[in-house]
């Protein structure tokens, strides 16, 4: 005796004598927050290799990039991957930077830059850590900031005290 509903059966498979009672409707998730915590790796785009990007991305996912990209990329918060096939013309702004393909541009990152052996680099560096792999190919400029550093252009975090004469 087989209890599997069949395409050529009208009803379920077993009849349902009692009703369901009715349940409310769980509340509507709350929005998140704009300053999130890292994404999982769920979140991510994707630019295949078959695509060409020009002009500028931003956003608030991580972004993997198998193509060719020109101009610039800010996602701040989160992971840029340049894949093996990935070439990337621009500058990039994001918390983590992973090269495994060609970037040429400055990138600046509030975590880390890795540049891994396939990878190759041209440009200035700006994080809080870097790791460069045995074979990758860098040229450019490290500045090393601490995690806590405020960008560039930022208030001192304390003022100057006057002077008396």
């Amino acid at each position: 005796m087989s209890a599997m509903w069949k395409p050529t059966q009208t009803g379920p498979a077993t009849p349902n004598t009692t009703p369901e009672p009715s349940r409310p409707l769980p509340p509507p998730p709350a929005p998140e927050p704009v300053n999130r915590a890292p994404v999982s790796a769920g979140d991510q785009a994707t630019i295949g290799k078959g695509l060409f990007v020009k002009g500028e991305i931003s956003g608030s996912e991580s972004l993997f990039i198998d193509g060719k990209v020109e101009g610039s990329i800010n996602l701040p918060g989160n992971r840029v991957t340049v894949g093996r096939n990935g070439q990337v013309a621009a500058s990039v702004t994001a918390r983590e930077i992973v090269i495994l393909g060609k970037v040429r541009g400055n990138v600046s990152a509030t975590d880390r830059v890795d540049i891994r052996a396939e990878g190759a680099l041209t440009g200035d560096v700006a994080a809080a850590r870097i790791s460069i792999e045995d074979g990758a190919f860098f040229k450019g400029g490290i500045d090393i900031r601490k995690p806590d550093a405020k960008p560039a252009g930022a208030a001192a975090p304390e003022a100057p005290k006057p002077v008396q004469a």
